[in-house]
């Protein structure tokens, strides 16, 4: 595989980069997401780096769920409405006139991390970005653990059940960059997750007192994770992960708390090593890291026996590729 078109397609952004085999970025291009009611500005910016040279493929990093199997987004809240079905493999493709696939976009910077960035030295890493929203990916043996839908969805996850009432319950809500600004904006404090950092960091009470709550939320994101898929390495990243070790230290305190017992080392909390450029690096890898037979092998093709005695339980992982 050559150079590939990569795009970290966000709410707020959308990204477009060309992407060389080995994770290099170059060639960048980045604008605002706007509300249109159409993706004809995400494939005016992907033809921009188009424009700059030949690629073999391209990979597009979605803010949603992917049906891997169909190759189709089926649910991105923070995308303009009808953007959506627009958004498929086959029709990206015919648009662009060159092979692309979608990816979850945390899906796509876990390959990132895990083949170019922190996670390299590692054999099972997982991924949690911790930004507006909360997502999170898995990558062993240097491939993504998936099925025929993207997983490892934590940022979607229960942590509170207290409050599934008033629909206040999930990580998300309760532990990410937004939750920053909505507890502030609840104790008085008129102030965005960033603001809310370095007024901890002066000493302000209120603001230390928001930013403990909403670290600890994320943190039990952490120790999900980490009972779910018992990886080597946690990778932290997202504009509110990126902060060091206000996040990473209480992360690493739950963990040994919560988190799983009689390993033979603790499970390390790292932060990304490639910042905002892992999902774009992850496109170079996607090829090598994604399994189409996980996703597209339907159920009347499995042999008896394939999945032990239940069919719930996932093959044994492919071995390492070589890098």
């Amino acid at each position: 595989m050559g150079a590939v078109l990569a795009v970290d397609l966000g709410g707020t952004s959308m990204r477009a980069a060309r992407t060389e085999a080995d994770g290099a970025v170059g060639h960048r291009c980045e604008v605002p997401t706007p509300r249109t009611p159409d993706a004809t500005p995400l494939i005016a910016l992907m033809r921009q780096v188009l424009g700059a040279g030949t690629v073999d493929a391209a990979v597009v990093g979605v803010p949603g769920r992917v049906d891997y199997g169909t190759g189709r987004l089926e649910h991105a809240p923070n995308l303009p409405r009808g953007w959506t079905a627009e958004l498929t493999e086959d029709g990206l493709s015919r648009r662009l006139g060159i092979e692309v696939a979608l990816a979850n976009d945390a899906d796509l910077a876990a390959v990132g991390e895990a083949w170019f960035g922190a996670g390299r030295s590692y054999r099972d890493v997982a991924y949690l970005t911790v930004s507006t929203g909360i997502g999170a990916g898995v990558v062993t043996g240097g491939l993504l653990v998936h099925g025929r839908r993207s997983l490892a969805e934590v940022g979607h996850t229960i942590v509170d059940w207290r409050g599934m009432a008033s629909g206040w319950a999930t990580v998300e809500q309760l532990g990410s960059g937004t939750a920053l600004r909505v507890l502030a904006a609840e104790t008085g404090l008129d102030a965005d997750g960033e603001e809310v950092e370095r007024l901890r960091r002066a000493g302000d009470p209120i603001a230390s007192m928001v930013w403990d709550r909403v670290v600890t939320v994320a943190g039990a994101a952490a120790v999900n994770i980490a009972q779910l898929f018992t990886p080597d390495v946690i990778v932290v990243g997202g504009g509110v992960g990126l902060v060091g070790e206000a996040v990473l230290g209480p992360m690493r305190d739950l963990l040994a708390t919560w988190g799983p017992v009689g390993l033979p080392a603790p499970i390390d909390v790292v932060n990304a090593s490639l910042g905002d450029d892992a999902a774009l690096a992850g496109a170079a890898a996607w090829s090598r890291a994604f399994s189409p037979e996980a996703a597209s092998r339907p159920l009347e093709a499995r042999r008896p026996g394939d999945f032990g005695r239940s069919q719930g339980s996932g093959p044994v992982p492919p071995s390492e590729p070589a890098r």
